[in-house]
């Protein structure tokens, strides 16, 4: 696996609605593919994989749950996800299997959770013989324990954590559950770009989070918990940080945490990417007008003619500051306790930050007026 990295588009000629926001992604599966859509939209993408999936060629485990569920008849078979039936299927294919475990599949019952995990049943040349509107799972256990389930065999395919629960319930039915661990979670190979995110996140340095997996935000929450930052993390979660996760289910542990996550209508990548350009840019925006012209402070970057530039976080802060109250002077002690809430800076380090955004700006530098012995002001309606 590619070592995480920080990616972005840098100053463009066409801004995008996402141009100025940073944002984090935990995802392992199709996590290209998700950072290309936000780059695609303008924004910098922070990337961290909070997991790291376990190879399934050589998994035991999974080739044992295999050989269970093909030492008997099944009565129920439950399809979770849809690239784990896949990867299921594609396991049996490489030890020779592939045809006996769709043989015992299509002679019993296929439940599928969702219209992925149908999807994927269908393509493996079996169908479903129910599959709840809604992608939640209790629906599936309720479904099963309304029929007589004692000395009934029933696989359940599980989606990269167990469903002790689920299995639980079918057991005390008097059923035999064969739990099919098709992919398992992992800690991540290198867990430093995470704890750099959670501390990103703390300090407000990234403007959203986007999640595609209930375990990722396990995994996350479990990271900053053992870094101390666990409450500090939730906090910024509460109030200043977006949280987006493609689906209900990916969202629950949040919920359970009491964090508000942003729901896509459909639970698809492209989806949640559209949510978030359609969210971010109400979240802090400013105008700053000039005569004709207006500049647009969008996260961290300042758009104008059609163009953008991107500032430091730190820059983004003391000119949102200054923008929040136009032609008013802050003092270099006001600026620190705006933009350095929780650094032990001092006054020598506004004017280096104000140095910095000057140049950052360009020809638009000169809004930042020094007032001697008193601090600074932008010249802007």
């Amino acid at each position: 696996m590619p070592t995480p990295t920080t990616t972005g588009p840098g100053p463009t000629p066409q801004p995008g609605p996402l141009t100025g926001f940073t944002i984090g992604v935990t995802a392992v599966r199709r996590r290209d593919e998700l950072t290309a859509l936000l780059a695609r939209y303008g924004a910098q993408v922070v990337e961290a994989p909070a997991l790291r999936i376990m190879p399934l060629a050589d998994d035991l485990a999974l080739r044992e749950a295999t050989g269970a569920c093909l030492a008997a008849p099944l009565d129920y078979v439950v399809a979770t996800t849809g690239v784990g039936w896949r990867g299921w299927m594609s396991a049996a294919d490489g030890w020779g299997l592939g045809a006996a475990l769709a043989e015992t599949c299509r002679r019993a019952v296929v439940l599928s959770r969702g219209p992925k995990a149908t999807g994927a049943v269908r393509a493996s040349g079996l169908g479903e013989g129910f599959s709840p509107d809604s992608e939640a799972t209790d629906e599936l256990l309720t479904w099963l324990l309304a029929r007589p389930l004692a000395g009934r065999r029933i696989a359940v395919q599980e989606h990269g954590v167990p469903l002790a629960g689920f299995a639980a319930a079918l057991r005390r039915r008097g059923a035999e559950v064969i739990s099919v661990p098709v992919y398992r979670w992992g800690p991540p190979d290198d867990p430093a770009p995470v704890r750099r995110l959670v501390e990103q996140t703390v300090r407000r340095q990234v403007h959203a989070l986007a999640f595609t997996s209930a375990p990722a935000v396990t995994a996350f929450v479990a990271i900053a918990e053992a870094d101390r930052q666990r409450e500090p993390l939730l906090d910024a979660l509460r109030s200043d940080v977006l949280v987006v996760c493609v689906g209900a289910l990916c969202a629950r542990p949040f919920t359970e945490l009491g964090v508000a996550a942003a729901l896509p209508e459909r639970g698809r990548l492209g989806s949640m990417v559209r949510l978030l350009a359609q969210t971010l840019p109400g979240r802090g925006r400013r105008e700053l007008v000039l005569g004709d012209a207006t500049l647009t402070l969008q996260g961290n970057a300042v758009l104008a003619d059609g163009e953008s530039r991107w500032l430091s976080p730190r820059g983004a802060a003391v000119l949102r500051a200054l923008a929040e109250r136009p032609g008013r002077v802050l003092s270099r002690a006001d600026l620190l306790r705006t933009a350095w809430p929780d650094a032990g800076a001092d006054e020598h380090a506004v004017e280096a930050a104000v140095g910095r955004l000057r140049v950052a700006l360009g020809p638009y530098g000169t809004l930042i007026h020094t007032v001697p012995k008193r601090g600074y002001r932008l010249a802007a309606a």
